[in-house]
């Protein structure tokens, strides 16, 4: 059972940074890509940047340039390297892990394990 656990979410200001952590369970190995979803009230969950094991990243477009994606396989740790942030990026977001099929990496169907979301707003 992959369990999941993000931390670092919190209000900051328009141009700010934050880093979101997501603590995995040693279970990952049964997975082959984790990510950060996100989602605003009244909206649908929306993937933001995912990393396969073999290190391949892939962001939304309206995150490149400003976020990065990155594991610590020794800490079992995902992060979430927020910058230039806007308040548009206000959201729950949520950390999660699964063996999605090939080029559905970003489907939030695809993914079994989640954790239970930790909030970052962004005021103007």
């Amino acid at each position: 059972q992959v369990q999941l656990v993000e931390s670092g979410g919190c209000s900051v200001q328009a141009g700010g940074s934050l880093r979101l952590s997501c603590a995995a369970s040693a279970y990952t190995y049964s997975t082959s890509c984790m990510g950060w979803f996100r989602q605003a009230p009244g909206k649908e969950r929306e993937g933001v940047a995912f990393i396969a094991n073999d290190g391949t990243t892939n962001y939304a477009d309206s995150v490149k340039g400003r976020f990065t994606i990155a594991k610590d396989s020794f800490k079992n740790t995902l992060y979430l390297q927020m910058n230039s942030l806007k308040p548009e990026d206000t959201a729950m977001y949520y950390c999660a892990a699964d063996r999605p099929p090939p080029g559905s990496y970003g489907a939030a169907l695809e993914y079994s394990y989640w954790g239970q979301g930790t909030q970052v707003t962004v005021s103007s």
